[in-house]
Formats: structure tokens, C-alpha cells, sequence
């Protein structure tokens, strides 16, 4: 199969790019960030295009950062929080090794905060990462082959249990009942 080793999904502070640098490291392959690659496209910071060009612009750019970073990327790749809300995004990742890394609301808040400049929770954010993530929860489900949930674990921790989920059955090293 062509494509990433791991492609990593989840809500704002779920941890995709620790883990996903961490899971690279470990697998001697690259990391690839599809915000990234829109902030570069862009030339400005997520925040901005949200409010300069609108949530449909930005949206339109990360599905072209999904579909070529899908394309060319052969490491791993982490995916914004909102790429798996388009149709065409969870077609692409039919197939693919997709872990949704599953975070509760107080450990988002401890990782990154509701006041870090996230365009979508800018008013009431608790309330409005709950809405979201029954939303997306049920999509993210859908297009991964496993889920890991992050709770009470380290970075080190998640990415074991993302090597694991990611080798053969019977291969496992690592725990993944925790």
C-alpha cells in the first residue's frame, strides 16, 4: 500500500503533532503537518485566514493539503482537527492506517488551553469543543482503523500505543490496555 505509515486525527489538544513527531522519530520516516502545510500555502497563521478569507477559504485549502500531503507524504501525517468534517477527505483515508487519538476535554484544556487562538473556539470554548466533538467524534470513529485514547498518558506513552496498533496482531510490545 502507497501512502503515510500513520495518519493521525483528533480534536484540538489530542496531541497529533507530539505524537506524530515522536512516531516518526521512532519509525525513522518523516512528519508531515497538514496545518501546517496550509499556514505555508497561505503564507499566515490558521487564525488569520479564518479571519481574513472565512472558514469556507480555509476549509478549501486543507482539502487540498490533505489530498497532496496523502499523495506525496509516506511518513506520518497528522491532520487538522476539522479535515475529516469533508466527504471527499474521508473517502481519500478509506484504506489508509488512520488513529484517532481520542482526548477528553479537561486534558485538552491542560494541553493547549481554550484561550490558545483556535478560530473555532473563540466564544465559550468548552462548550463549543464539546459541540464539536459530537460532531466529529462519530467521523473520526468512521475513518480510523483504531483509536488510542490519550488520557492520563504521556506523549512516549500515546506513541507506544500507536506503534502497537499499527503492527500485525501477535506483534505487539506494548501494552495498550491502560
Amino acid at each position: 500500500m502507497s501512502g503515510p505509515v500513520a495518519v493521525l486525527v483528533g480534536p484540538p489538544g489530542a496531541g497529533k503533532s507530539t505524537v506524530g513527531a515522536l512516531l516518526a522519530e521512532r519509525l525513522g520516516t518523516g512528519y508531515r503537518d497538514t496545518d501546517a502545510d496550509i499556514e505555508r500555502t497561505a503564507g499566515k497563521p490558521i487564525p488569520e485566514i479564518f479571519l481574513d478569507e472565512g472558514e469556507p477559504y480555509f476549509r478549501e485549502l486543507e482539502r487540498q493539503a490533505v489530498r497532496a500531503a496523502v499523495a506525496e507524504h509516506p511518513g506520518v501525517l497528522s491532520l487538522g482537527g476539522g479535515a475529516v468534517m469533508d466527504p471527499g477527505t474521508r473517502e481519500l483515508l478509506k484504506g489508509l492506517p488512520v488513529v484517532f487519538l481520542d482526548v477528553d476535554l479537561a486534558d485538552a484544556v491542560r494541553r493547549v488551553g481554550l484561550d490558545a487562538p483556535r478560530p473555532l473556539l473563540a466564544v465559550n470554548p468548552r462548550k463549543r469543543w464539546r459541540e464539536l466533538m459530537e460532531a466529529r467524534r462519530p467521523l473520526y470513529t468512521e475513518v480510523a482503523r483504531v483509536v488510542v485514547a490519550t488520557g492520563g498518558r504521556s506523549p512516549a506513552e500515546v506513541t507506544d500505543a500507536v506503534l502497537d496498533s499499527l503492527r500485525p496482531p501477535g506483534a505487539r510490545t506494548h501494552d495498550t490496555s491502560q
